[in-house]
């Protein structure tokens, strides 16, 4: 292929691939509505389209309409530019993250992911910790107490479990023997998934998953009982949907790279063993990955409205307690398994 053609290519995939996270946060939202409501015995949104399907929509034109304030105190140019930074982590990370195997289109070889680089998992992992300093730097430049100490809480709980969170990726890489996303798909061929051969760096990983996105029970960042909104009081219209948007962009990038890591990515066991027509493995294979993403995804909403918030004491307790002893554990039980088994 050309120059033209790959970044012709490339421009495609993004469009798709934003298009995509778009339309999935934007009713990401309204199933959580909808699905709390369930947990609680609610109708949840039934009013804007049929079941209340264009909530989402008008959410957006209310925030659109919502007056910007900005405190007298704030520093302005930081006050805005950390959701931009939210923002731009969230949409950023998927790049590497493959949803299905190559495909021959005009006789072209096209990987089903926008950026296959060698250290793909390194680049998600510091793009991760980069999302923290959005919620510093929103907390921080807000002139607000209760947001303070928010954006504070946010890196303590980052630097807890974003150590966890390496160690528990450090036992994949063992077994993969490489840092590319799509090798790790590709070491995890028949029932070989990580959450079978690594359990206990699949749970420490899910958890820490949790405490990223700083969803329940970890949201001690917002805690509206104690800080009012936490990082984010202070902030309203488009750039609080800014940091609105993020929090269910990452929940999806979350998903997507614990199915990449730990659930097959897009391999369905022994589908090419089936004799099926290649047009119809391929198709399974990617919705089978999309699949796993909507379990999990469902799996976060129903933590949410299922599990007390915890306190800050217990928070830290679980990630240098609990959650790091564990990781190093998974490393060494990960070491033993290559060694005795030639894995």
């Amino acid at each position: 292929m050309s120059i033209l053609q790959i970044i012709g290519v490339t421009v495609v995939k993004i469009l798709v691939i934003f298009t995509m996270m778009m339309l999935t946060v934007s009713y990401l939202v309204y199933f959580e509505r909808k699905i709390s409501a369930w947990a609680q015995n609610r109708l949840g949104p039934n009013r804007v389209g049929w079941y209340g399907l264009l909530q989402p929509f008008a959410d957006v034109f209310k925030l659109a309409l919502k007056e910007d304030i900005v405190p007298t105190n704030a520093n302005k140019p930081i006050h805005t530019l950390a959701p931009i930074i939210a923002l731009f982590v969230a949409f950023t990370t998927y790049a590497v993250i493959p949803f299905g195997p190559d495909i021959n289109l005009f006789g072209y070889n096209i990987p089903l992911v926008v950026a296959d680089v060698n250290i793909g998992i390194l680049y998600v992992l510091a793009l991760s910790s980069l999302g923290v300093y959005a919620l510093t730097l929103a907390g921080w430049s807000s002139g607000s107490k209760y947001s303070l100490l928010g954006g504070i809480r946010s890196s303590a709980q980052m630097i807890s479990y974003e150590i966890s969170m390496g160690f528990s990726v450090a036992g994949v890489l063992l077994f993969a023997g490489s840092l590319r996303p799509v090798a790790i798909v590709q070491a995890q061929h028949g029932w070989m998934w990580n959450i079978v051969l690594q359990p206990i760096g699949f749970i420490t990983f899910l958890v820490a998953a949790f405490a990223e996105t700083n969803r329940l029970p970890f949201d001690l960042p917002e805690a509206e009982p104690e800080l009012v909104g936490g990082f984010h009081t202070e902030y309203s219209s488009m750039k609080f949907a800014g940091f609105f948007l993020a929090e269910y962009a990452n929940m999806i990038i979350s998903s997507a790279l614990i199915v990449t890591l730990y659930l097959g990515g897009w391999q369905f066991p022994y589908i090419e063993s089936f004799g099926l027509p290649a047009g119809l493995v391929l198709t399974i294979q990617i919705l089978s990955f999309f699949a796993k993403i909507a379990f999990l995804l469902f799996f976060f909403i129903w933590v949410r409205w299922s599990i007390p918030r915890f306190r800050y004491d217990q928070l830290m307790n679980l990630g240098w307690k609990v959650m790091f002893p564990l990781s190093l554990i998974n490393i060494i039980w990960v070491a033993c398994l290559i060694m005795i088994f030639n894995l």
